[in-house]
């Protein structure tokens, strides 16, 4: 069997489409896992995990080993959480009869490419690797109440999100929560412990895992507006479902705001510098989400959208994501960098920050010159 290294580069980056058992029998175990799990949603693991690093390095209690063991634990805990996820809706009949799920990515149990005995394999090999991760954290932190309670609340709503979590309409709270304050608090936490050090700011580590914990839970209500007809047909009490597509649009464009608005409060109060506000080079992508969230949801996909359907409102929110979950990880390395290395600076922070900002903005309005160049070109 040949390792495909391209496909595990692109099912890291997008969802993939398949419909031959053929083609799906000669991808290595990595692709099929990658596919299966969706890594191109849980990747946004990894981006929590680099988060919570740089601010540990920052506050200089950063390693290389627990960070990586970490990482990989909590990345393969996600993917874990989706098998199980497949495995529960489409045991309870809910993945049948063409229903979202099936639409845009591979459902191994649907499309025969899988047995249940063996998605239920995938699951627990995955949930062993995770749980080591979680043991050696244990460990190294010498069993730490704190930890044991963080590895106890990530084990349940691992196994319950999907039932009842999500159909109590919690499962949004749950994903916000876990890939934005606790996340990155917790693996903050963990390497914090590991070098004795004090937890002075931790609080704020926390608060700087709300922007983009918002982020992710936008994509994650997106999703469940896009198929709440559906859900609701089939008896998933999502947060959609439950107060309407009205109330959760305004909610998700509530959410994009409000991430903008806790990463200017924390530049305004100086725990981060002005680095930071490379963030709002992200805006025009927080508008499109933000405009096609103030309408409803078509019936059908509009002209030029026909390869993204049915996801709409969480591939423009995904769209966001990716931009905002980028240059908020660029803001907070070289708001890191710049504090460890502040005393060789020649300006101030805030000032290297707005140089930086300065250089964001040429770079942008070249880029943009350059793509009107080209269309007045094509044209």
């Amino acid at each position: 069997m040949k390792i495909n290294f391209a496909m595990w580069r692109k099912a890291s980056w997008e969802l993939i489409k398949m419909d031959s058992k053929k083609e799906w029998d000669a991808l290595d175990v990595i692709s099929k896992w990658l596919i299966a799990t969706r890594s191109a949603v849980t990747t946004v693991t990894i981006y929590s995990c680099i988060i919570a690093g740089l601010l540990a390095w920052r506050d200089g209690y950063f390693s290389w080993l627990p960070w990586i063991v970490l990482t990989l634990g909590l990345f393969i805990a996600h993917g874990t959480n989706n098998l199980l996820n497949d495995y529960t809706d489409y045991s309870r009949g809910v993945d049948k009869d063409n229903y979202f799920r099936t639409q845009y990515g591979v459902h191994p149990l649907v499309q025969g490419f899988w047995t249940k005995p063996q998605q239920i394999q995938w699951f627990l090999v995955s949930g062993v690797i995770a749980f080591l991760s979680g043991v050696f954290a244990l460990f190294y932190t010498s069993f730490n109440p704190m930890v044991i309670s963080l590895f106890a609340f990530g084990a349940l709503v691992l196994l319950f999100y999907t039932w009842p979590l999500k159909y109590w309409a919690l499962g949004e709270l749950a994903i916000f929560l876990i890939w934005g304050p606790i996340m990155i608090a917790g693996v903050y936490f963990v390497l914090t412990l590991g070098h004795n050090g004090t937890f002075e700011n931790i609080w704020n580590v926390a608060l700087a895992g709300i922007p983009f914990g918002l982020s992710v839970a936008s994509i994650n209500i997106g999703k469940h507006i896009d198929k709440m007809i559906p859900d609701k047909q089939k008896g998933v009490g999502t947060f959609p479902v439950r107060v309407g597509q009205t109330f959760a649009r305004y909610v998700n464009m509530a959410s994009i705001v409000i991430a903008y608005a806790v990463v200017i409060y924390l530049v305004a109060t100086g725990y981060f510098s002005t680095f930071m506000l490379l963030v709002l080079f992200a805006v025009k992508r927080a508008f499109y989400a933000i405009a096609v969230l103030s309408k409803p949801r078509p019936e059908g996909p509009p002209a030029g959208f026909e390869a993204f359907w049915p996801t709409w409102f969480s591939g423009f929110c995904f769209y966001h994501n990716r931009m905002f979950g980028g240059l908020f990880i660029l803001g907070v390395l070289l708001d890191a960098a710049a504090r460890l290395f502040e005393k060789s600076l020649p300006l101030s922070l805030n000032w290297m920050g707005a140089i930086a900002l300065g250089v964001a903005a040429v770079y942008a309005v070249v880029n943009m010159w350059l793509d009107k160049s080209k269309k007045a070109k094509a044209a």
